[in-house]
């Protein structure tokens, strides 16, 4: 249970902040800051506090010499800067948060010896930089715990102006925080799904691509053999040059089929078409595909019964086999699935395989089902082979 919160937890941080690669892109310049500050949707929540910065200032020039007065001033008022990056710091890697949140905590730290007790008001600040900065798991215990430290000082110090903003800080602070985490967020999601679109629509140009190579690339290949082979019989054959052309003929046709139905978005299940997509399938997951640069001509029923056993096979060593490698062959009357992962775990579900088995045996057919821990071997056999 606490592995799955954290896990729930960290995809949470990475829908708010992007991911690390993104993070880690970003530029540690002032410009980049300020961008980052924009993005984020939380400059304009960190700006109107800053003039609270002014209490303890008036505070030092009251009470602390003019030469005191005058570091606190500066010393603030590096404050208030690193205070106003702060949300755009929060879209940096977790790594260079620490070390601003640090910054932000010593330089407060550091005016204890001329703010004394004043210092204390400045606790709403830092306790926004608990939520803009902090992992929101690690932000919401130390914040509390920090205004908690703040309200007993306040009351042993007899300051309840402190103890006060001490309290309004921890609410200010956490309903800001929520505000910049889901102005974040919602910066974030139009960012993916603008990112998404781009890339929906350079897939699609690419599988299309892939899918007309894949398709059209073994019949062109076909097509060249036959027409040499048809024109080289042609006068001492007369008869094998015919079978060659109807060859060609039903290849063309074949081909043009395809093509159609790929670019129309709307192909039926076929081997060359599973094949393709078994390829980018499998290499999505990080499994090495050994598959076939052309196919043996296949009539259409066989074409489209060598595909679904493909999809089923290919389906089957993505979701369970946890395997490297996989291999697909087809030959004239055989279609082989091969890969070297765990097996097929005794008691498993196989309706997949039920059904698929069934269709075979309907074409008049048969398949095989061959699973150890060492990997699975799934073969559909047809006509006088089986």
């Amino acid at each position: 249970m606490c592995t799955m919160e954290t896990r729930e937890a960290t995809e949470r941080e990475t829908w708010v902040r992007g991911t690390e690669a993104e993070a880690a892109a970003r530029p540690l310049t002032p410009r980049g800051i300020l961008r980052a500050a924009r993005e984020s949707g939380g400059l304009a929540f960190a700006i109107p506090p800053v003039l609270f910065i002014l209490i303890p200032v008036v505070f030092a020039w009251i009470g602390a010499p003019v030469p005191a007065a005058l570091l606190v001033t500066v010393m603030l008022g590096l404050y208030a800067v690193l205070f106003i990056a702060t949300p755009g710091i929060g879209l940096y890697p977790l790594r260079i948060r620490l070390l601003w949140f640090a910054a932000c905590t010593l330089l407060l730290l550091a005016m204890i010896p001329v703010l004394g007790p004043n210092l204390l008001f400045m606790v709403m600040f830092q306790a926004m930089t608990h939520v803009l900065l902090l992992p929101w798991r690690w932000a919401v215990p130390s914040m509390l715990l920090m205004s908690l430290t703040v309200v007993v000082l306040a009351v042993v110090l007899a300051v309840p102006i402190a103890a006060g903003l001490a309290v309004m800080g921890t609410v200010m602070a956490w309903g800001i925080g929520y505000g910049v985490r889901q102005q974040m967020l919602q910066e974030q999601l139009e960012a993916a799904q603008q990112r998404n679109a781009v890339l929906a629509v350079a897939a699609e140009r690419e599988r299309i691509g892939r899918d007309l190579h894949d398709l059209v690339g073994h019949s062109l290949t076909s097509l060249t053999i036959s027409a040499q082979l048809a024109r080289r019989l042609l006068d001492s054959d007369p008869e094998a040059a015919r079978v060659q052309l109807e060859h060609i003929e039903a290849t063309v046709r074949q081909a043009l089929a395809d093509v159609r139905a790929t670019a129309s978005g709307m192909q039926h299940v076929r081997a060359a078409t599973e094949i393709a997509s078994a390829r980018t399938v499998l290499g999505t997951v990080g499994i090495q595909a050994e598959v076939p640069t052309a196919l043996p001509p296949l009539h259409d029923d066989l074409a489209e019964l060598f595909g679904y056993v493909i999809r089923e096979g290919v389906t089957n060593i993505v979701r369970h086999s946890r395997a490297t490698r996989a291999e697909i062959s087809v030959e004239a009357e055989s279609v082989r699935i091969e890969d070297d992962g765990v097996g097929i775990p005794q008691g498993a579900e196989r309706s997949g395989l039920r059904g698929l088995e069934a269709r075979v045996a309907l074409a008049g057919g048969r398949l095989e089902v061959a699973s150890s821990e060492t990997g699975t071997r799934l073969t559909a056999v047809m006509g006088a082979a089986s």
